[in-house]
């Protein structure tokens, strides 16, 4: 799936009828598999996606350092929040991973382990509300790719080199590509999405306490899921971005070579260099 610009992309989009479509035809020629072997690669993919969220949803993952498990099954269970039904549920799920990933288990790095909620969160409940078939969240996970091999081309994918914009930000990008996808929007609202989604968390800084990915980094897949899903809203409705994909996602690279190393997941600055955040980290670190 390795286009360095969506403009690329788009234009093969057209042709093929989807993002998705375009990502598996050049993954086919990159690696010289047959799509069908890839596809079913990727839908192993899905199935790892959907027992992580199942794992997490049960309140059985809980990290070493005490920080981290529980919140997911909380958030699901709750009645007395302001929102309900599918965006209670994308809140949970995306947690659900993300306490999964901080006790040490088994998930999808999409695009990274500490964003590893935000695309299964939306793409499962999204597709849940629409019984969306196996091939279709398949063929989403492909267009969430080729945004995410954008990014990664143009500017990066690493927390440390780029900030939170780079993982929860590109997160969300995917997330907000692939529900637009599957709820049958075109190529150019796909873009348009995936653009909503990135500006609103740039400069997203990374600032795990303790050196852990675990606060803010498990509520932050949260806020980048309500971000895609905002994003998706947004696209099909027709709402299209003035500034195009390319230059966002340009615009995220200088913006994280820009970031202090403080802020670029050293754990010195941000929510790590609060009173509490160092607390946190001597207690960590005695107990561990």
């Amino acid at each position: 799936m390795a286009y360095a610009a969506f403009t690329e992309l788009l234009k093969e989009a057209n042709l093929r009828g989807s993002i998705g479509a375009a990502a598996l035809s050049r993954e086919s020629q990159d690696s010289g598999l047959a799509e069908r072997d890839i596809a079913d690669t990727m839908h192993d993919s899905l199935r790892v996606m959907r027992e992580s969220v199942a794992q997490g949803l049960s309140g059985q993952a809980h990290s070493r350092s005490g920080l981290i498990g529980g919140d997911a099954a909380r958030v699901k269970e709750s009645s007395s929040g302001p929102v309900g039904g599918s965006l209670r549920d994308t809140i949970a799920a995306a947690l659900a991973v993300g306490e999964v990933n901080a006790s040490m288990g088994r998930i999808v790095a999409a695009p990274t382990g500490g964003a590893s909620g935000v695309l299964p969160a939306v793409l499962l409940t999204v597709g849940d509300s629409i019984s969306a078939d196996e091939d279709s969240l398949v063929d989403a996970l492909f267009a969430a790719g080729a945004i995410g091999g954008v990014i990664a081309a143009r500017a990066t994918l690493s927390g440390a080199a780029g900030g939170c914009q780079a993982e929860v930000g590109s997160g969300a990008a995917m997330a907000a590509a692939a529900a637009t996808q599957l709820m049958g929007g075109t190529p150019e609202q796909v873009g348009h999405a995936a653009s909503l989604a990135l500006q609103g968390l740039l400069g997203l800084v990374c600032d795990p306490v303790g050196g852990l990915v675990e606060i803010p980094c498990v509520a932050r897949n949260a806020t980048g899921a309500a971000v895609a899903l905002a994003a998706a809203e947004m696209a099909l409705a027709g709402v299209e971005f003035a500034i195009p994909f390319d230059e966002i996602v340009d615009a995220a690279s200088f913006v994280g070579r820009s970031l202090p190393p403080s802020l670029r997941e050293t754990a010195r600055g941000g929510l790590a260099a609060t009173p509490t955040g160092k607390e946190i980290a001597k207690r960590i670190k005695k107990e561990l």
